[in-house]
């Protein structure tokens, strides 16, 4: 008997209410798993990619999980001393760019910020507690930074569970399909093969696209001389993981540090505007649309709106999952609707109840079950009659033995 659609229904969702439950409550306990099970996903094609290049799978996932540790190492030793010395620095100066830009303001435009109306003493006192709090503030983000870099969880248990989940990676699909609903086996494994094209299109093209960026804003940044031009490249780079808003963000810091250390001199800060345009117009004309591609489906404002919720209710693992959980509720949302879009709801037409199972009758001959029914009384006789033959053989040959 087929189970109801609303029992279904309300079995999964009960289901899915428990795991974010579990989510909740686990909170830290479970990030180093997710944070494994994540970079698993991105380096599976990879692995399978070597496979069909000759090498067992363990010898696949042995030399990825070598190339990562050691990008890993040399990003910690090289590139993380630079980014935390020109944070700390850029901290640290901030309060006197802001005492600069409204010296410049109020001398070049005094009638620009009121002086009655308590707007001037706000931007005092923001500009005292901002040269109070730099050292504070520097020290805290960058110990929170340096203590979950040096975790256990995160520099051991990570890399063991990405190493295994790599290596049966394939099995544990296998697995899960195997546990598929068969009766929407087949939806299931379409919905799912369309959000991991939205993630893994998402998440290894703007991966890409991050690392081109960076690499061209911290460099360029740095021949120009801008202060800090590594730490604002990498930041710019890292941002734009959200469309639009690395360049805006990254691009108002540097032309706002240019203008604090090459006034009078337009020529770079010129150059800085220019760096971040040509970065810009080469990331949406050239790398977005060729590594990222357009199938995604991730919007800005759909991703802002993930990171939002699930950070708020889930703390870290919420902004680790917050990207998936966009891609999967994107898909999911884009199936509703068409599901909507063919229901009576939408239609205003009542759909037609669907058509009951068939009755199948035989048509035969008349005369054939009385047929068959003579010859069934017949074969039962025959089969008597043997039983009875052979059991007076048995009672002669019994005779003859005991004579």
């Amino acid at each position: 008997m087929r189970i109801p659609v609303r029992k279904q229904v309300m079995w999964w969702g009960i289901a899915a209410l428990t795991l974010l439950v579990t989510l909740w409550l686990l909170g830290q306990a479970v990030l180093p798993f997710i944070l494994g099970a994540g970079i698993a996903y991105l380096l599976d094609p990879l692995a399978d990619r070597l496979e069909r290049a000759g090498l067992s799978r363990t010898m696949s996932v042995v030399v990825i999980t070598f190339a990562v540790v050691l990008a890993f190492v040399a990003i910690v030793l090289l590139v993380m001393p630079i980014l935390v010395r020109q944070a700390t620095a850029l901290i640290e100066t901030a309060p006197e760019m802001i005492s600069q830009a409204r010296g410049f303001l109020d001398t070049r435009f005094p009638n620009l910020i009121p002086q009655g109306d308590g707007l001037q003493q706000t931007l005092t006192d923001l500009q005292a507690t901002m040269g109070d709090q730099a050292a504070r503030l520097a020290s805290t983000v960058l110990g929170s930074v340096t203590g979950v870099l040096g975790t256990v969880a995160l520099l051991v248990i990570v890399p063991v569970v990405a190493f295994y989940l790599l290596l049966d990676w394939d099995h544990l699909v296998a697995a899960i399909d195997d546990l598929l609903p068969r009766e929407h086996a087949a939806t299931i494994r379409q919905l799912a093969a369309e959000i991991d094209d939205a993630l893994s299109g998402f998440l290894r093209g703007q991966g890409v696209v991050i690392a081109i960026l960076g690499t061209w804003y911290a460099l360029a940044l740095m021949l120009v001389g801008l202060p800090f031009g590594f730490f604002i490249g990498i930041m710019a780079a890292v941002l734009s993981f959200i469309p639009y808003v690395g360049v805006l963000i990254g691009g108002a810091t540097a032309i706002g540090v240019a203008l604090f250390s090459f006034w009078g001199d337009p020529l770079w800060i010129g150059a800085v505007v220019a760096i971040f345009a040509l970065g810009q117009i080469v990331e949406g004309n050239y790398l977005q649309p060729k590594i990222v591609g357009g199938h995604v489906g991730l919007h800005p404002v759909w991703l802002l709106l993930a990171l939002s919720v699930f950070g708020a209710l889930f703390g870290s693992v919420g902004l680790v999952m917050a990207v998936p959980m966009a891609a999967a509720l994107g898909v999911l949302a884009r199936f509703l609707i068409a599901r909507y879009r063919e229901s009576s709801l939408f239609t205003g037409q009542a759909l037609p109840a669907e058509p009951s199972q068939p009755i199948l009758v035989e048509m035969v001959p008349a005369g054939t079950v009385a047929a068959r029914m003579r010859t069934a009384r017949m074969d039962a006789d025959r089969a008597r009659s043997q039983q009875q033959i052979e059991a007076m053989q048995e009672n002669l040959a019994r005779r003859d033995l005991q004579g």
